[in-house]
């Protein structure tokens, strides 16, 4: 099921409704990707018409995006006991928005013919800002990975090195495959994420 919010108080209506859990999508004509975005939601919700979807307009309903931190359309979060569970940016697929509220990690690409679990492991060490942007993005968009910090393993670190070539850290391992710093473009690309059109 999709619904439309009104406003501010019909969101408290379903944040009661719904307390156990729910998703919340954040729309804007003025963005194409947010019109792509809806049309995988529609799509999702009719294989899955047991979760609740409400989606938010935020040219109609003022305010509500900065309440939950919500800078770019679309954005689309998932709501669990009152507490933002997932957040998820940019253009997704139907597949990706299943796998992702069920729990599990999104699929390559955002799902597509290849349907292996994502795997993804980022390497650390300390004092590296760098490696809180990669983490920190990666929460953002709702994958789920593995930490191995370095500089407690030095097994790892000597892996990576004869992998990689490089001892700098953050290191990123999407399905065997390495990207070195925080590299958003190859980052979005491996993962299937799409970022675009802003909130006002």
């Amino acid at each position: 099921m999709i619904d439309w919010l009104k406003d501010a108080r019909q969101l408290e209506e379903v944040q009661r409704q719904h307390s156990d859990f729910f998703v919340l999508a954040f729309y804007g004509r003025f963005s194409p990707s947010a019109v792509r975005a809806l049309t995988e939601l529609k799509e999702f919700a009719r294989h899955n018409d047991e979760v609740p979807i409400y989606v938010l307009d935020v040219e109609n309903v003022k305010g509500i995006h900065k309440r939950f931190h919500v800078k770019n359309v679309p954005t689309v979060l998932s709501l669990e006991k009152g507490k933002v569970a997932k957040f998820i940016e940019g253009v997704q697929s139907a597949r990706f928005y299943e796998i992702a509220f069920s729990g599990a990690a999104p699929s390559p690409r955002g799902g597509g013919r290849d349907k292996r679990p994502l795997r993804v492991v980022v390497y650390t060490g300390p004092g590296c800002p760098a490696c809180g942007l990669v983490k920190a993005y990666l929460r953002r968009h709702g994958v789920s990975f593995q930490e191995v910090n370095v500089a407690q393993d030095p097994r790892a670190a000597e892996k990576l090195v004869r992998r990689s070539g490089q001892m700098a850290v953050p290191q990123t391992d999407i399905n065997g495959r390495l990207i070195v710093g925080f590299d958003q473009a190859r980052l979005s690309r491996l993962l299937g994420i799409q970022v675009e059109g802003r909130a006002q």
